[in-house]
């Protein structure tokens, strides 16, 4: 049986990952709806795959928090404490993350193993240009937006999509959170 593969991502309306100046990680929009609803999410048994450079970016924010910032939120460190996977031709073990292995080679390849292999879900929370090629090779049989009521065009850093190919996108499921927040879950499939 091969494990189903969530591409999960945070994103400003006009389609930014993240954001430069004064805007935080969630554009200061996260609220209890959100954080119970992403806390549920990531307490269900999956394994984290991660590209080298998200990995790395996510253990400098935890390094330099505090427990009162965003990145210490209970779903974050939740995240932090599942099994997790980064892939990566040159980090090398040990990872300075509770239960993380490097797997060496081709990104497309060792995801596409892993998805036989894992007897859990995988799920990856970032990880733009990884994922953009494994949505590429079909590999991704979720992309999970977190739809953030903020447009950050002159700020916006990191285009989730830039780059990627042409998707098809089946609507599979949607809410709102705290009245404002859009997430939405789509099964992509590459356009002919």
């Amino acid at each position: 049986m091969t494990a189903t593969y969530t591409f999960d991502v945070f994103a400003s309306l006009d389609g930014y990952g993240s954001a430069s100046a004064n805007w935080s990680g969630y554009w200061g929009k996260q609220g209890p709806e959100l954080l119970d609803h992403r806390l549920a999410q990531y307490a269900e048994e999956q394994r984290m795959v991660f590209g080298a450079n998200t990995y790395r970016a996510f253990t400098q924010m935890l390094a330099s928090s505090t427990d009162e910032s965003d990145v210490r939120d209970p779903w974050v460190t939740r995240m932090v404490n599942l099994p997790a996977v980064v892939v990566s031709n040159r980090l090398q073990a040990p990872l300075d993350w509770p239960d993380a292995t490097v797997m060496n080679g081709d990104a497309v390849d060792t995801v596409a193993r892993l998805k036989e292999e894992s007897d859990v879900p995988l799920r990856s929370h970032g990880s733009l240009s990884l994922n953009r090629a494994l949505m590429a090779a079909g590999l991704v049989d979720r992309v999970q937006v977190t739809l953030f009521p903020v447009i950050t065009g002159q700020t916006g850093t990191e285009p989730i999509f830039g780059g990627a190919a042409d998707f098809d996108l089946e609507l599979i499921e949607t809410r709102t959170l705290d009245g404002r927040t859009q997430e939405l879950i789509y099964r992509p499939t590459l356009h002919d």
